[in-house]
């Protein structure tokens, strides 16, 4: 499988804001499951996915850290790393 990476740190880039509503949670745990140990997706989004972060905490529990990158209104960054 060929991934683009955003730089060699095994980031990948996932801009919430292009995804349609009705699919955004669909896709946003798509790429978390796709994510190998090691490997974050930085996420972008136009507010701050407070739902979102807790059905992410307990479908990984520790598998997965979450670390906000940018928390402004309007610009939220949040990288989610697989342990």
């Amino acid at each position: 499988m060929n991934h683009q990476h955003l730089s060699d740190d095994m980031i990948y880039p996932f801009d919430a804001r292009g995804v349609a509503k009705r699919f955004r949670h669909a896709a946003i745990f798509g790429a978390l499951d796709a994510l190998m140990p090691g490997e974050t997706m930085r996420f972008c989004n136009d507010h701050d996915p407070i739902p979102l972060l807790a059905q992410a905490r307990d479908r990984y529990g520790d598998a997965l850290r979450i670390e906000y990158m940018q928390r402004e209104p309007g610009a939220i960054v949040i990288d989610f790393t697989r342990q």
